[in-house]
């Protein structure tokens, strides 16, 4: 076996593992991670990287080592999760650099942090002011969170009183021109329906649309294929045929779902009555 291969078959099995314990070890964002975590990261990844090219050393190893570096952390990932004093001493505590709006200069020196430093986590948390802070927290992950005074802060509906609607969360309903059918009966509407909305906003057919969402109150975002043709509004009589179709589906519905035999017909004799209009207004809307 060449060497090349030797590099290629080292480098797959470096990378399986690499992804194995990356799987193992959890979805932990890298803004969360602790200093030790985030050191076990890299350590990891050295070794994965010998492991490709260090062929004078055995494969065994440096799996054995990539192993054994990934499994301390999780062995004491659990215990931190019995143990208060243990996830203490392991992952430190938030430091509080201002509070009541006064800076901290003892705990800033602990933290190694300079007032220019301090400041730089300010901008990025949006307050250029001091003096629009009551207190700030560096937390263990070196993050700083920070809030601002009550006076300075936005005002709510909460705040005034007002009800609002809840939202839940949205959905994808189309994309690629494709119309995601489970998604779409979720919040239950129908594609009869979606196609009007979508063709309020330029489209002529799904095929005309790369992606779509609905939220729970209905709203439709929609973005075409064609961005320029999404700026020019859509002709009314395209609007009203759709409204038509979305009128007459509904109607379809209730038929399905009626008990009743004389409710049905009128259902039925209604839709036979929009589909007769929509044949009669298909030449005045494609002009």
């Amino acid at each position: 076996m060449t060497e090349l291969e030797h590099v290629f078959i080292r480098g797959a099995a470096g990378f399986i593992l690499l992804f194995i314990i990356a799987r193992v070890m959890g979805k932990k964002h890298i803004v969360d991670m602790t200093y030790l975590e985030y050191i076990v990261g890299i350590a990891i990844g050295s070794i994965a990287a010998e492991l490709t090219f260090g062929t004078e050393v055995r494969a065994s190893n440096f799996i054995f080592g990539m192993v054994i570096w990934a499994l301390f952390p999780i062995l004491l990932s659990k215990a931190e999760k019995k143990s208060l004093r243990l996830r203490k001493f392991t992952e430190g505590e938030p430091t509080l650099l201002i509070e009541d709006g006064k800076v901290l200069e003892e705990n800033l020196g602990k933290e190694d942090l300079t007032v220019d430093e301090l400041m730089t986590h300010l901008r990025q948390k949006d307050v250029f002011k001091l003096s629009e802070v009551e207190s700030a927290i560096l937390e263990k992950s070196g993050q700083l969170s920070v809030l601002k005074k009550s006076d300075l802060q936005p005002v709510t509906p909460k705040d005034m009183n007002q009800a609002v609607d809840m939202e839940h969360n949205p959905q994808i309903v189309v994309i690629d021109g494709n119309v995601l059918s489970n998604s779409l009966e979720t919040f239950g509407y129908t594609e009869d329906w979606l196609l009007g909305e979508v063709m309020k906003q330029g489209a002529n057919d799904f095929k005309d649309v790369f992606m779509a969402q609905i939220d729970s109150l209905g709203n439709v975002y929609v973005d075409l294929y064609d961005d320029e043709k999404q700026a020019h509004p859509v002709k009314q009589k395209i609007i009203t045929a759709a409204s038509i179709k979305q009128l007459q589906s509904k109607l379809m519905e209730h038929s399905v779902q009626s008990q009743d035999e004389k409710a049905k017909e009128m259902y039925e004799d209604h839709v036979k009555q929009l589909e007769r209009m929509l044949n009669d207004l298909t030449a005045y809307v494609n002009e």
